[in-house]
C-alpha cells in the first residue's frame, strides 16, 4: 500500500524535515500517489502513499488523532477495518475518512497495544503518542510487511526499507559478516539479522516500543504459529466443508479495493484456486503468468514452463490473461535494478517475481499470490519426512539442521570464510537454528508432533522470507501484493488441522528403515502428491483435476542449466575475472572450486551461485564509500 520513514532522537533533538524528505524520497517507488510528513520536536514521521482504499485527500498520511495525542504512519490493508470502525463508532469515534489507515490510527487510541490481536491484515506501522513520549513500531502476524529500524548514536531511525535508513547521514553503512555467515549457509536470516550492521528487521508478529530518553527499546512477540493435532478429530467432510468456506470468505475479504484488482495464476492449485473464487466475483479479472524459454533446459528443468495449464485456467475462470517469457540472458540484464530494490537476498532466486510484478503493474495496483499454501497445509511432504523419525528432540534438531544448510555445509564454511573467519568463528549456525523455537522445544512422542514443528519453522523461516521478498518486487513497480491464504482464521483452521489430512505417505515413512539396503530418497522423500490433501479435496471444485491432482511445481527458473550454458560467460565475468569484491569476505580458490562443481556438471549449485553473483552485485551497489570499501582498497581481494 505504500512506504513508510522516520526519525526519534532519544535526547529530545529535534528532528530534520529535509533528511525526514531524504529518507521518504528513498522509498518514492512504494507510493507514486501522495507523499507527507509529519515533525514536532524530536520526532519525525514520513509517508509514501499508494492509494488503494478512499483515494481522495482525507487518506492523506501521516495522520493524527484529533485531539493531537498520536501520530501514524501506516503501510498495509486491514481486512476488517469495517467492522472495527462499526465497534469504534459505536464507542462514539467519528471518522473523516473512509480508510483503514484512520481506523487503525483509533483502535490504537482506545485500546493500545491490544489493537493488534484484532486486525486481520498486513501492515507495518509506527505511531507516536505525545503524551507518553514513545514510538510504537508494530508489523502483523505473518510479516507479509516488512519494517526495519536502527540505532545510530541517540538516534533512531526507522523504514519499509533499508534505503530509507541508508539516506540519513546518521547510519554508517558496513556489512554484518555474522549475517552473511547466516545466509550463506540458510540461503536466508533466522535472526533479525540483516546484512547492514546494526539495522534490525522487527521480527513478525511483534511490536517494539521505544521512549525518549531510553536506548534499550522493548520487543515484545504478540502472536506466533502454533501447529497443534486436535484432541478431537472430526470426519474428514466436516474439514472439506470448513475450509471451502474460510477460503471463500478469506479471498471475498481480501478484494476490498478502490482501484482496479488482478491475480497472478500460475500452474498451480493456490494461484488457481484463489483466481477461480475471485473470477466470481469480479467477471474477467486480469491474470498473469511468466514462463520460461525452455529450449536450452534438460532434465526436471524441461517442466518449468507454467503457461499451459495457467492458460487453460485462464479459459475456464474467463480471465483477460497476460504472459510473457524469461529467457537466458533476462537474469543479468535485471541484476543491478533487483539488488537495489531487493537490497538483501532472501529465499530462492527472486529474479522472475521481479519481472512478473512488472508486467502486472502495468495492468492493476493491487494483485492477489497464492503464498502461504504450501506452509500452511503441507505442501513440503519431502522436507517434514526428513526428521519425522528421532530419538528426542535435539536428534530432530540434528536431521533437520543438516537439511536446510542450502548453500555452504558445516564442514566448508571455515575454508570459505577464511578471509573473515576470526570475526565469524564463535557463530554457531545449528545454535541459530535451534534458537527459532525457542518455546517450542516441547517433548515428542508422535511423528505428528515432529511434522507440526517442521511447519512452523517452515512457516516462520521461509515462508517469512518469500513475503519479504514479495513486498520488495512487487512495491519496487507500485504494486501491493495481498496473500489470501494469509487470513487469520484460514491460518487457524489451518494449524489444528490433523496432519494426516495434510500428508498421505506419514505412516509409509514412519517405518523407514535406515538399515534398509538401496537408496531410499525416491521411496520416502520426493513423493511430491503427499502433500496439501485436505485443500486438493477442497479446491477439486473449483479447478481442474489435471491440477489438484499434479506434483508440486515450485515457481523458478531452469537456471541449472543457463548457469552451464548460455549464462556461464556472464558468471565467469562475475566470479573469476578481474577483482570480485566479495573475495574480501571468501576464499577465492575455496569459492571457485563449489562453483566450477556446477559449471562441470558434477554438482548442482545453482542456489549457491545465485547466492554469489547477487552478494557481487551487492558489494558493488551498496558497499562503495563504506568503511568495508575502503578495506578492500587498502588490502585487496584474496586471491
Amino acid at each position: 500500500m505504500c512506504g513508510i520513514a522516520g526519525i526519534l532522537h532519544l535526547d529530545g533533538a529535534p528532528a530534520s524535515p529535509v533528511l525526514l524528505k531524504r529518507m521518504t524520497d528513498a522509498i518514492a517507488h512504494r507510493g507514486p500517489d501522495g507523499e507527507g510528513q509529519y515533525v514536532e520536536g524530536p520526532v519525525g514521521l514520513g509517508h509514501r502513499r499508494l492509494a488503494i482504499i478512499d483515494l481522495s485527500p482525507a487518506g492523506h498520511q501521516p495522520m493524527i488523532t484529533r485531539d493531537g495525542r498520536y501520530g501514524l504512519t501506516y503501510n498495509g490493508e486491514i481486512y476488517n477495518f469495517q467492522e472495527i470502525r462499526t465497534e469504534l463508532e459505536s464507542l462514539r469515534y467519528q471518522f473523516r475518512s473512509k480508510t483503514d489507515s484512520e481506523v487503525l490510527l483509533y483502535a490504537f487510541a482506545e485500546w493500545g497495544l491490544k489493537a493488534l490481536e484484532r486486525f486481520n491484515g498486513m501492515f507495518a506501522f509506527a505511531l507516536w503518542d505525545k503524551m507518553e513520549k514513545t514510538l510504537t513500531l508494530a508489523r502483523d502476524r505473518y510479516g507479509i510487511k516488512p519494517l526495519y529500524y536502527t540505532f545510530a548514536g541517540n538516534t533512531l531511525l526507522f523504514g519499509s526499507e533499508i534505503k530509507a535508513i541508508l539516506a540519513n547521514p546518521a547510519y554508517r553503512m558496513d556489512l554484518d559478516r555474522e549475517a552473511l555467515l547466516e545466509y550463506f549457509t540458510f540461503q536466508n536470516f533466522f535472526t533479525d539479522r540483516t546484512l547492514y550492521r546494526n539495522v534490525i528487521l522487527l521480527p513478525q508478529g511483534s511490536h517494539a516500543v521505544i521512549r525518549i530518553g531510553d536506548r534499550a527499546s522493548t520487543t515484545t512477540r504478540y502472536w506466533d504459529y502454533h501447529f497443534t493435532e486436535p484432541e478431537v478429530v472430526r470426519d474428514e467432510r466436516e474439514y472439506v466443508e470448513e475450509l471451502d468456506r474460510l477460503f471463500r470468505q478469506a479471498v471475498n475479504r481480501q478484494l476490498v479495493s478502490d482501484v482496479e484488482l488482478g491475480s497472478y495464476l500460475s500452474s498451480g492449485m493456490d494461484s488457481g484456486s484463489i483466481t477461480a473464487i475471485a473470477a466470481t466475483q469480479l467477471p474477467y479479472i486480469k491474470t498473469f503468468t511468466t514462463g520460461f524459454d525452455l529450449n536450452s533446459a534438460s532434465g526436471v528443468e524441461l517442466g518449468f514452463d507454467e503457461r499451459e495449464k495457467a492458460e487453460y485456467m485462464s479459459y475456464l475462470f474467463k480471465t483477460e490473461h497476460y504472459e510473457m517469457v524469461l529467457k537466458a540472458g533476462d537474469m543479468e540484464r535485471v541484476m543491478p535494478r533487483l539488488v537495489r530494490h531487493l537490497e538483501e537476498p532472501r529465499v530462492g532466486q527472486s529474479y522472475p517475481n521481479f519481472y512478473t510484478a512488472q508486467l502486472a503493474s502495468k495492468f492493476v495496483k493491487v494483485t492477489l499470490s497464492g503464498a502461504g499454501g504450501d506452509e500452511l497445509f503441507g505442501g513440503y511432504p519431502w522436507r517434514y519426512y526428513r526428521a519425522v523419525v528421532n530419538d528426542d528432540f535435539e536428534h530432530y534438531i540434528d536431521k533437520y539442521y543438516l537439511f536446510w544448510q542450502r548453500l555452504i555445509p558445516n564442514s566448508q564454511l571455515k575454508q570459505v570464510f577464511s578471509p573473515i573467519w576470526s570475526e565469524v568463528k564463535h557463530v554457531w549456525t545449528r545454535d541459530i537454528f535451534r534458537d527459532v523455537f525457542q518455546k517450542h522445544a516441547e517433548t515428542f512422542t508422535r511423528p505428528e508432533d515432529y511434522v507440526g514443528h517442521s511447519m512452523y519453522f517452515e512457516a516462520r523461516t521461509f515462508l517469512h522470507g518469500l513475503l519479504v521478498v514479495e513486498d520488495k518486487l512487487s512495491m519496487a513497480h507500485g504494486l501491493e501484493t495481498r496473500v489470501p491464504f494469509l487470513d487469520n482464521e484460514l491460518v487457524d483452521f489451518a494449524q489444528r488441522l490433523p496432519v494426516r489430512l495434510k500428508l498421505g505417505n506419514l505412516d509409509h515413512v514412519v517405518e523407514l528403515n535406515e538399515n534398509e539396503p538401496g537408496a531410499k530418497t525416491k521411496k520416502y522423500f520426493e513423493r511430491t502428491r503427499d502433500g496439501k490433501l485436505l485443500l486438493r479435496k477442497a479446491m477439486e471444485r473449483y479447478i481442474p483435476e489435471s491440477v489438484t491432482k499434479a506434483e508440486k511445481q515450485g515457481f523458478s527458473a531452469p537456471d541449472a542449466s543457463w548457469f552451464r550454458g548460455e549464462s556461464i560467460d556472464y558468471v565467469r565475468r562475475l566470479l573469476f575475472q578481474g577483482s570480485p569484491r566479495i573475495y574480501q569476505f571468501f576464499d577465492r580458490k575455496a569459492t571457485q572450486h563449489l562453483v566450477n562443481e556446477h559449471l562441470d556438471g558434477r554438482q548442482n549449485r545453482r542456489l549457491l551461485i545465485w547466492s554469489l553473483v547477487y552478494f557481487e552485485e551487492w558489494c558493488r551497489n551498496f558497499l562503495e564509500g563504506t568503511a568495508a570499501d575502503d578495506s578492500i582498497r587498502r588490502h585487496g581481494a584474496s586471491r
